[in-house]
């Protein structure tokens, strides 16, 4: 089996912690869906977004507490639901999780450094899809 492609949601904010993050998932074997090295110059954002969404076998939403309060997060989470993906947060250490959505709630990896999760989340993934990662 291939490895399993996994579409990384974040705040623009985090854009930099989520690059490295991808960077890091890369270097541990999984395929890595994200705006960053998809989106060009001139393409239409929400079907890039939609592709990528259709495409991954898992969502992972970085959550933070600026991207708590932002539409985006909880739009991606519904379509994740939609298109009945595997749905993986992170969650910052700031945020309180008593405020996180129901579905975020049960079960979360702590974010740490980029490296630090995405191994992390590489183990989570060699669970969820056996030794395809």
């Amino acid at each position: 089996m291939n490895a399993p492609k996994i579409f990384i949601s974040y705040s623009h904010s985090d854009q930099a912690w989520a690059r490295e993050f991808a960077k890091s998932m890369v270097d541990n074997g999984i395929d890595v869906w994200s705006d960053q090295n998809t989106l060009r110059a001139g393409a239409s954002y929400s079907d890039v977004l939609e592709e990528g969404l259709r495409k991954s076998d898992a969502v992972v939403l970085l959550v933070t507490r600026e991207s708590l309060g932002r539409p985006n997060l909880l739009f991606e989470l519904g379509a994740a639901f939609g298109l009945n993906k595997k749905i993986i947060p992170i969650v910052s250490e700031d945020v309180d999780t008593t405020s996180l959505p129901v579905p975020l709630s049960r079960k979360f990896l702590r974010r740490r450094s980029p490296a630090e999760t995405a191994g992390e989340l590489a183990a989570e993934i060699a669970f969820l899809y056996g030794d395809a990662a």
